[in-house]
């Protein structure tokens, strides 16, 4: 399961790729507005702009602005940034690998050689997917809900 932490990252992202391009957005009215506690998401948003997915300005005019298109932005980026590594079993790891006490032959290991597909499934769709996509959805969601049909082409 992903933390509450990656939850609100995934929040402030949404609410980011909905404001008009370059116009930073203030921590203060991005917590306001996605009911998230300020200090946590002052070290959230320190955490997405080191990982290289935010930009912020200081001063008259700052706040925080993606600093990628929202469709360049993966949703495995966002989980790897605040999660870390995403491998199901520590044998897998490319950040934190460890050897299992109790594995004898990793060769061999039916729970490593099964954990491989599941790593690499999981790896493929979070790394398949972006934050457009993630802002698409929603959208569509809420489209069928209010049942507007979207002819665009």
């Amino acid at each position: 399961m992903i933390s509450k932490k990656t939850i609100y990252a995934f929040k402030a992202l949404i609410h980011l790729a909905g404001t008009p391009s370059g116009q930073p957005v203030l921590i203060a009215d991005l917590a306001r507005d996605e009911n998230i506690p300020k200090k946590f998401l002052e070290f959230i948003l320190l955490s997405l702009r080191k990982g290289g997915l935010l930009q912020s300005r200081v001063g008259k005019g700052g706040g925080y602005t993606l600093a990628l298109p929202a469709n360049k932005i993966t949703i495995g980026s966002i989980v790897r940034i605040l999660e870390g590594d995403i491998a199901p079993v520590q044998c897998l790891s490319t950040t934190n690998y460890a050897r299992c006490e109790e594995c004898r032959d990793e060769a061999t290991c039916g729970i490593r050689l099964t954990m491989t597909d599941v790593n690499v499934a999981l790896a493929t769709v979070l790394d398949g997917l972006t934050l457009a996509d993630m802002v698409e959805r929603s959208e569509a969601a809420r489209n069928t809900l209010q049942n507007v049909v979207d002819y665009s082409i």
